[in-house]
């Protein structure tokens, strides 16, 4: 490993690759914190510490992994600061970006029928209990038996910053699942196309819910990926969820 000071709080660990391997872990262990990967961010805060004086970070640190070709990865580790609940611009960028997460899930809730097992147990968690509604008329339920049923979507479109996190994204998933993907690069940025495929809607919501902390989502609806296939490079046909895991 080889270690850089970048400032009083900031560091840089190169990795290469056959150390990973010594360490028995993956990219994946760092997207989802296992105990491996725990274990190696610790050698490397020593390694740190003992090298270039760098001291613990005093509250929590943030972490950022950037890729290199053929060679490793770099991860950079920095401070991170208390949140301020006295700092009202803070306050003020935290609940603007909860309430714009919120709106995500509400839409995205909206759109696709099969995440109500999922989307729904989340929302009563953070929203007060409903007032029981009155028992509606013999003829209201009548009524309401005859709508018709809501199409159901199965196919969504996420928009990815870059390719790293679309590596990322696969290597999340499980490795049986049977959702159907494509991958396009449209406008710099990398857009994968995800289908229910054979998979059932409790396991398709949970792709969704999973992609969402990966990349942006840019459409739901049917013929979400006509714009790709118009105007975007198509760079994996078939499968690319299975092809992008290490």
């Amino acid at each position: 490993m080889k270690i850089e000071r970048v400032d009083e709080n900031t560091i840089k660990c190169f990795i290469s690759f056959e150390e990973l391997e010594e360490y028995h872990v993956e990219y994946s262990d760092f997207i989802t914190r296992t105990d491996k990967a725990q274990e190696l961010m610790h050698e490397i805060i020593k390694q740190a510490h003992d090298e270039v004086g760098y001291q613990p970070p005093k509250f929590a640190f943030e972490m950022q992994i950037m890729m290199v070709p053929d060679q490793g990865m770099i991860l950079t580790f920095s401070e991170k600061e208390p949140f301020d609940i006295h700092d009202k611009g803070k306050v003020n960028a935290f609940l603007d970006h909860l309430k714009d997460f919120m709106g995500k899930l509400n839409d995205y809730k909206d759109k696709l029928d099969g995440g109500k097992s999922i989307l729904d147990e989340f929302m009563k968690s953070t929203q007060p209990p409903k007032p029981a509604a009155p028992a509606a008329s013999p003829e209201a339920s009548e009524a309401k038996g005859k709508k018709e049923k809501p199409v159901e979507i199965n196919e969504a479109v996420f928009a990815f910053a870059n390719l790293v996190q679309v590596m990322a994204f696969a290597d999340a998933l499980p490795a049986n699942i049977r959702i159907t993907s494509e991958l396009y690069k449209m406008d710099g940025d990398y857009y994968m196309h995800i289908t229910k495929g054979g998979a059932s809607y409790d396991r398709y919501s949970k792709v969704c819910v999973v992609a969402l902390e990966f990349a942006e989502l840019y459409r739901a609806d049917v013929g979400c990926d006509e714009m790709l296939k118009e105007h975007g490079e198509l760079l994996i046909a078939e499968k690319a969820h299975k092809k992008l895991r290490k």
